[in-house]
């Protein structure tokens, strides 16, 4: 398992758009680079396969925004609000969120890889076919959540509250029972018996 990296480095930035009103606007194919996004409404924003890399997300509104298959690679997202928005097929890999806001956050397929969301509220939010592989999930909030079909091998989810939410299908060969909350969590029966080998039982017909 890779190291687990403390804090938020955020990447130099050599642009800036600050204050600006992307509220409705619908985008495609766009790239970004290094560029600082600062205070910037993208409110109901539709984004076709535009590509975000080493860019920095400042207080940015992405309420009710659509992505698809676009990219936000090594990104950083800090005092952001995410509430009711929508990403399908999309790449975030190794793009680190501090201080966000996810209400009903819905992500479909595309690959979080080694993203870090530590501490995240993520009460409510959908992730269906998506690969966490070595996410950072310490202490993160997923009650009433669904991770179904997710990647989750090497995760980090020491802390983490998975109460009510929703696991079928996720890969849970890291997951350590004892180090995180399970109250009421769905999972089915193969996942039973993972959990079952990882607590110590020999599991026999």
């Amino acid at each position: 398992m890779a190291e687990r990296r403390h804090g938020i480095q955020a990447p130099p930035t050599e642009t800036t758009i600050r204050s600006a009103d992307w509220d409705g606007r619908e985008i495609d194919g766009e790239s970004h680079h290094r560029v600082l996004f600062q205070d910037v409404d993208m409110t109901e924003l539709v984004d076709h396969r535009s590509s975000f890399e080493e860019c920095q997300f400042r207080n940015v509104r992405f309420n009710v925004s659509v992505h698809e298959d676009a990219q936000f690679l090594n990104c950083t997202f800090s005092r952001c609000s995410f509430f009711d928005a929508t990403f399908s097929g999309c790449k975030l890999t190794g793009s680190m969120f501090d201080g966000c806001t996810f209400g009903l956050l819905k992500v479909t397929g595309g690959d979080w890889s080694y993203v870090g969301l530590p501490g995240a509220d993520l009460r409510g939010s959908t992730f269906h076919g998506t690969r966490l592989r070595e996410a950072d999930l310490t202490g993160a909030r997923l009650e009433g959540a669904e991770l179904r079909r997710a990647d989750l091998s090497g995760a980090w989810l020491h802390g983490a509250d998975l109460t009510r939410c929703d696991l079928r299908g996720s890969d849970l060969s890291t997951l350590d029972p004892r180090e995180v909350t399970l109250k009421d969590a769905v999972i089915d029966p193969f996942q039973a018996t993972v959990v079952a080998g990882t607590l110590g039982f020999d599991v026999r017909e």
